[in-house]
């Protein structure tokens, strides 16, 4: 599969980040040269875990001019769309399989003025996109089961990148997409010649003794496009 031009964005994801020191995290990614910052909203509902709100995502726009993608792994996401926006998200990335109404939320996502994205568990086929290719800035392909950062990469994830590449190449060429779960330096090459156009990088990131150095390495990794 030839590559898309332009090189393939990286966005730390701060789930995995020390939030005793979150300036300082997103200090040291932002000078090795992160595109943008990926947050986790998570509401024990859809996932078995907790996360943050718009509150959060709000105080931490405070401290940093790179886009946000906000992936909301909540039911009922269209409650949150417009508050979200408002806290700075840049994308508003939801799950297809948290609401019956994902064309709907699409359009009010665009219409707040974020891009929209529309994220894919492991279990759903990429096929469930065919009827909403259109209307998507941004498809995000779990590559792990959502709810919980450090997980093992789920290798099946690679071919639905690439039939999700075929399917938005056909009809929708200018969105993006994201690969979200397990991504390091053993999978991130891989990930992006399968056709992902950003990598979503938590633990092997901010788990390692220099993140900064982690972000570079990757970086390094990645073939030219």
């Amino acid at each position: 599969m030839p590559l898309r031009a332009g090189r393939a964005k990286l966005a730390p994801s701060l789930l995995s980040a020390d939030f005793a020191d979150i300036a300082g995290a997103i200090r040291s990614v932002e000078t090795a040269g992160a595109d943008e910052l990926h947050l986790d909203s998570m509401d024990g509902v859809f996932v078995p875990n907790f996360t943050w709100g718009m509150k959060i995502v709000a105080d931490i726009r405070k401290l940093t001019r790179l886009p946000f993608d906000c992936h909301l792994m909540i039911v009922q996401p269209e409650r949150y769309v417009d508050a979200f926006r408002n806290a700075g998200a840049d994308t508003i990335t939801f799950h297809y399989e948290a609401t019956p109404h994902a064309h709907r939320v699409l359009r009010q996502i665009r219409e707040s003025g974020a891009k929209a994205g529309l994220a894919i568990n492991p279990g759903t086929p990429v096929a469930m996109l065919q009827d909403l290719a259109e209307e998507i800035d941004r498809v995000l392909v779990m590559s792990v089961n959502p709810g919980f950062g450090g997980q093992s990469f789920i290798e099946r994830a690679l071919a639905k990148v690439a039939e999700a590449r075929a399917l938005l190449d056909a009809r929708n060429p200018a969105c993006e997409i994201e690969v979200d779960g397990g991504i390091g330096m053993e999978n991130a090459a891989r990930a992006v010649r399968a056709g992902a156009d950003v990598l979503v990088a938590g633990s092997s990131v901010f788990a390692a003794d220099d993140p900064a150095d982690a972000l570079r390495r990757m970086r390094g990794s990645l073939p030219a496009r």
